[in-house]
């Protein structure tokens, strides 16, 4: 099985990281991706409050659920504390060894993986899937990694930032986010300003 890993705060799921996914897919000629909704993403730390992990992990769920090849994961969830790729894909070698694991990550995140924890562990745990986004530079590696798989994808200009400010001022998420998405965050009142969050 050829499994790509596709980690992300997914605060909230966008058409953006189903298009990545699907393109890094093809590029790797993967079986399945799995999104993997991070309990705390340490990236974030300090810096907003995220949506609680649960509720995030129901909502990739939901959306993914009709959407062959794409799977959800809340292993980072079950582990409990700050996620690190580094952890979760010592978890999955460990209960897959038969598996080839591709990390996927953007251009924007490969630029930051020096910056990861435990960063030089990563290339031994799997190999690399770098999305590329049209209209931004091309990255090409990161840490040393053997041959990682270059995936292309359309210029999308979306953002979770952007869609947590359109709920909060009430503008349209209409294909913009997958319509389960929207449902949830209208049923969860999401992003308004006002829900709990942790």
């Amino acid at each position: 099985m050829r499994l790509g890993v596709f980690g992300g705060t997914f605060d909230p799921i966008h058409i953006g990281h189903l298009v990545a996914a699907q393109n890094a897919m093809h590029a790797a000629k993967l079986d399945r991706v799995l999104f993997i909704v991070a309990n705390q993403p340490w990236q974030k730390e300090g810096t907003r409050e995220v949506t609680d992990a649960h509720l995030r992990y129901l909502v990739v769920t939901q959306v993914l659920e009709s959407i062959p090849g794409l799977d959800a994961s809340d292993i980072e969830i079950r582990r409990g504390g700050l996620s690190y790729s580094v952890d979760t894909l010592i978890e999955l070698n460990t209960a897959h060894p038969d598996y080839e694991l591709f990390l996927v990550v953007g251009a924007d995140a490969a630029l930051q993986m020096p910056t990861w924890e435990r960063a030089e562990e990563l290339s031994r745990l799997a190999r690399l899937v770098i999305v590329n986004r049209y209209g931004y530079p091309t990255i090409d590696n990161v840490l040393d990694f053997d041959e990682p798989i270059l995936a292309e994808m359309p210029w999308l200009d979306i953002s979770s930032t952007d869609l947590r400010e359109r709920v909060r001022d009430h503008r349209p998420l209409q294909f913009l986010l997958p319509e389960t998405a929207i449902d949830a965050i209208e049923v969860h009142s999401l992003y308004r300003g006002d829900e709990v969050i942790n």
